[in-house]
């Protein structure tokens, strides 16, 4: 497989299964984002043949697909170990019966994002910034995703109206300084169209900031290009949140994608989910976060799995959380650290978990003594 390996392009032609896959495919054909989002895994047998699967495996799937769609990019789909039953990345993106059988009774929206849309996938939850849903569209669809609610809701307003109605609110609210293009994935757009909405935020007088929320780095590093970093730039102060999860993610193709924002004067940040099985492990965790720091992505926030409806199965314990920073404290350097977070619903936001440590608070008397001695 390719993973790590400079020689990406040349791996996946020499992938025998991929490359029968998709027997066409040339290498131009393998760096052109559009090739790659054309042609990304949707149907299960289409996957189950890739993977070498069998027949009792599709019709165990099934089910979850006619709740929550699969979409898998070629390039993410080339990262996958396929002889590691529980390979990480695999447990992101491949359907798995977890999603409808381990806590069905979940909330769909345990956020109460829906409450907070005063216009159509405007959400607004905090005085300073609102967040918009551009889309409901990704690269590669998470299995764990916070918002798997949209999949498979027709959009009630076409694109231009949508965005119209976004605008306008904004426009009308002062406050807002700050505005988060999310999804779906924004950069599923083609250049024009995304130009189109950063461009009709940017007109707005009162706000100061645009902020992308995008996992391309690291499920479709080919869609980072020339052209569309050139248009980025002219819409700075603009920040790029992206998510690696596991180190295995940071290839050579993610880093060149990272390295073209930065050059192009964009800061990238990485927001991590706490996922068990795939990054719920202090060597795991702090092997990405040296990672993130090599090629100069802050790792911004580790966030715990949300309650959320078919993601029951990747959720870990506070607690578990909580050793895995406390341990990773003790090796990595500050500049390394994401904070680790819970977002809750209504205005109280992303809280700090390691503010809620045991260890912490039982620690605070010893701590605030030592500075005490010297008044």
């Amino acid at each position: 497989m390719i993973r790590n390996s400079p020689q990406t392009v040349e791996n996946v032609m020499n992938n025998k299964i991929l490359f029968s896959h998709f027997p066409n495919m040339s290498v131009q054909n393998w760096q052109d984002w559009r090739w790659q989002f054309q042609n990304r895994v949707t149907s299960i047998k289409e996957l189950a043949r890739i993977l070498g699967r069998s027949m009792p495996w599709v019709e165990k799937i099934r089910p979850v697909l006619s709740a929550y769609p699969m979409a898998i990019t070629p390039y993410y789909l080339s990262l996958i170990q396929q002889d590691e039953e529980n390979d990480p990345l695999a447990l992101q993106c491949i359907p798995d019966l977890k999603e409808i059988s381990v806590l069905p009774n979940s909330p769909a929206d345990p956020l109460n994002e829906d409450s907070c849309m005063p216009a159509p996938k405007l959400i607004h939850r905090y005085p300073d910034r609102a967040l918009a849903i551009v889309t409901k569209t990704c690269a590669t669809y998470c299995r764990y995703c916070n918002r798997k609610r949209f999949w498979k809701t027709p959009e009630a307003h076409t694109f231009k109206n949508r965005l119209r109605k976004m605008v306008r609110y904004v426009s009308d609210s002062p406050k807002v300084r700050e505005v988060i293009l999310s999804g779906g994935d924004p950069l599923t757009y083609d250049d024009g169209k995304l130009e189109m909405i950063l461009a009709s935020f940017a007109a707005i007088p009162h706000v100061e900031v645009l902020r992308i929320g995008s996992r391309m780095p690291s499920v479709l590093p080919m869609r980072i290009t020339k052209d569309l970093c050139r248009i980025l730039r002219r819409y700075r102060p603009l920040w790029f949140n992206t998510q690696f999860n596991h180190p295995t993610e940071i290839t050579a193709d993610a880093t060149r994608a990272c390295n073209m924002l930065q050059e192009a004067g964009i800061p990238v940040s990485n927001q991590s989910v706490l996922l068990k099985d795939v990054n719920n492990s202090p060597d795991v965790m702090q092997r990405l976060l040296y990672g993130l720091q090599k090629i100069s992505v802050r790792p911004y926030y580790l966030f715990h799995c949300e309650p959320v409806k078919g993601c029951g199965h990747f959720r870990t314990d506070i607690r578990e959380g909580l050793t895995i920073m406390e341990e990773l404290r003790r090796h990595c350097s500050g500049l390394a650290l994401p904070q680790y977070v819970a977002d809750l619903p209504g205005q109280t936001g992303k809280v700090p978990i390691l503010a809620l440590s045991k260890s912490i608070k039982n620690d605070l008397k010893k701590h605030q003594d030592f500075f005490d001695n010297f008044e």
